[in-house]
């Protein structure tokens, strides 16, 4: 018997929820062969960057598709942050190399250009034409991404985020298109990553889970993916810190990344990423670094909004294993999980404001007014005004 609906319940929105394929576990990475060959590849296009070429990694990738029979072509001339000539440099060498599938092995920055690249292929015209929401028209080619820190989400998310180097901002490119069709999570790759950049990706993952929570297109799907992404990223983060080799903590970590990146593609995301993706175009910066800085003044912008949505911080707090209980103020969650991540940042070695990492107080009114036009900010819980998000950066200054 079907049960009934209570009236008093609000009734569940229509959602849709996006993910590739996914391989998840210690030594995977010969999966990406495998998958390769499913989508039907003959010559792919083997994406990385130097940082993770010296690691090694794609030389053991190569391995694992020559033995399959494949004929790999490696391109790995990607910085972070992606630049747009940098995509449109990594197209002419897909197209010039006849090549099929794309994979892109490393961080967020060499999946976003993995992404960029497949969709020129399948498109044309220059990266910067698809800023926005479902811009993009034609089916791209096959994506199997294996990522390579623990935080960015990239290797599942609809997202591709490209540097626009005139404007020294970042864009947003979102669509169901840039979702990948395989997604390899080997924990193996993630010992290789500087103490810098685990922290920053951590602190990354640590943002799409809170922000994926209290977005406005949260849901019951996207809800439990964030809060447990927020449970790993707590309780093992620090340790990843001072013992990289500890597989449970590693192993934690890339399941954290994943779960959150399967929240914020499905939720989106808010303000700490309209406001990052500001600084990071302007400053060529770490985003998850900035995250870190940005996300504490955010919590509490968008907790003082309503008792609603400061409500929503309560089971964030108790993710984080806070003394916090059902049914208590939600302005004392937005205050705990705000000084909580802040001194979670203290600990992985984030400064304490933008000052520190080279914004001025002169930068402020330009990226507030690039702000406003990011996608991510259309999901943010609170609206903000130019003078609120000019606000919000001085406090962060």
């Amino acid at each position: 018997m079907r049960a009934a609906h209570c009236p008093s319940e609000p009734r569940p929105r229509l959602s849709k929820f996006h993910a590739p394929e996914i391989v998840f576990g210690p030594d995977s990475l010969p999966e990406t062969a495998h998958a390769a060959l499913r989508l039907g590849a003959r010559r792919p296009f083997v994406v990385t960057d130097p940082g993770v070429t010296e690691a090694g990694w794609p030389a053991e990738l190569l391995r694992h598709l020559r033995a399959a029979g494949l004929r790999p072509q490696l391109w790995n001339e990607i910085t972070p942050n992606p630049k747009d000539h940098e995509i449109q440099a990594g197209f002419e060498r897909y197209e010039n190399s006849g090549c099929d599938v794309v994979i892109g092995v490393g961080g967020g920055s060499v999946i976003d250009a993995a992404k960029g690249v497949a969709l020129l292929a399948a498109n044309g015209g220059t990266i910067l034409d698809y800023e926005g929401i479902d811009r993009i028209a034609n089916p791209i080619p096959p994506l199997v991404m294996v990522p390579s820190t623990s935080g960015t989400g990239a290797d599942v998310s609809q997202f591709c985020i490209i540097t626009d180097t005139e404007r020294l901002t970042k864009i947003t490119i979102m669509g169901r298109a840039l979702v990948p069709d395989v997604s390899v999570i080997d924990p193996r790759l993630l010992v290789t990553m500087p103490d810098w950049l685990n922290a920053a990706t951590g602190l990354d993952a640590l943002t799409h889970g809170i922000e994926a929570f209290v977005s406005l297109a949260h849901g019951p799907l996207t809800d439990t993916h964030a809060l447990h992404a927020v449970a790993l990223v707590h309780a093992n983060l620090p340790t990843t810190m001072i013992r990289r080799h500890d597989d449970g903590p590693r192993t934690a970590m890339a399941q954290a990344a994943l779960e959150a990146g399967l929240a914020f593609t499905n939720a989106i995301l808010g303000a700490t990423h309209a406001m990052s993706h500001q600084v990071g175009g302007m400053l060529d910066l770490p985003h998850g670094l900035i995250n870190g800085v940005l996300l504490p003044h955010v919590i509490r912008f968008n907790g003082s909004a309503s008792p609603a949505d400061a409500a929503r911080f309560v089971p964030i707090a108790q993710a984080m294993g806070l003394p916090a209980r059902p049914g208590m103020p939600g302005d004392e969650a937005v205050d705990m999980v705000a000084t909580e991540v802040r001194k979670l940042a203290d600990e992985v070695g984030v400064p304490t404001g933008l000052a520190a990492i080279g914004v001025r107080e002169s930068d402020v009114p330009r990226l507030s007014r690039l702000t406003l036009g990011d996608a991510c900010l259309t999901t943010n819980p609170r609206t903000a005004s130019v003078e609120q998000i000019e606000t919000l950066f001085r406090e962060a200054l």
